[in-house]
């Protein structure tokens, strides 16, 4: 979750439930014999994660468009076979939204999806870049949303540049470290593969085997695994 657009919400929703399947080995979602026990969530109206993984020629994961389906969402725990759930959300935020009948863009129906998600929800992943552009809309993300409702949530720095240097990651660190927020250990370097990856049709998990392949499927797999050490369900 963040209200700036364009941090890697999609991206991460998508790769992290193709890491967690691939680390859980249930299998395909496509496979009548092996199901798979990883869900991804869009309440985006956009649909981006869901227009990625039509893209896939064997999904190892389940994912829905679900931002019309609150009796669904309120029920994210209690998913017959489904273990984990990752919900991928708007690049907006706006809860007083209430739906009504001149919202042509179906922010309302969002509004009320979102809603849904913050009641069940057990862990907030909160992507940010290395730009200072997205440090304000974090900052309201977390103390207009997070905060007032208790929610455990992490920080994750997402799509820098290492041949940028270190400059504006340092910037980036100082900044979430003086709000006090938790951050993760983990960030997210910048691939071009991750870019061409939904156009592709792949995850992380299906990259060509070779070395930058490699590394641009590290991040996704250690974030993975420190949201499970460290108490992200």
């Amino acid at each position: 979750m963040n209200q700036k657009g364009g941090v890697g919400k999609s991206t991460i929703t998508v790769n992290l439930a193709a890491v967690t399947a691939d680390v859980l080995g249930g299998g395909s979602a496509n496979s009548e014999d092996s199901k798979s026990t990883v869900a991804a969530v869009s309440i985006d109206p956009q649909g981006s994660a869901v227009w990625w993984a039509d893209r896939l020629n064997t999904l190892p994961f389940y994912i829905v468009q679900a931002h019309d389906d609150l009796a669904r969402l309120r029920k994210l725990g209690q998913l017959p076979g489904i273990d984990h759930v990752y919900v991928d959300t708007p690049g907006w935020i706006d809860l007083s939204n209430d739906g009504d009948s001149g919202d042509p863009l179906g922010r309302g129906e969002a509004a009320e999806a979102l809603r849904s998600v913050l009641d069940v929800v057990d862990f907030v992943v909160v992507p940010m870049t290395t730009e200072p552009l997205s440090f304000d809309p974090t900052a309201q993300t977390i103390r207009r949303i997070l905060e007032p409702r208790g929610l455990p949530y992490v920080v994750v720095i997402n799509n820098w540049d290492p041949r940028d240097g270190t400059a504006d990651l340092d910037q980036t660190k100082e900044f979430v470290q003086a709000k006090k927020w938790p951050l993760a250990n983990t960030v997210i370097r910048r691939y071009k593969i991750h870019a061409r990856a939904s156009a592709d049709g792949l995850t992380v998990t299906e990259y060509p085997a070779n070395r930058v392949a490699m590394q641009a499927r590290e991040d996704f797999y250690k974030l993975a695994l420190e949201l499970q050490v460290g108490g992200g369900r």
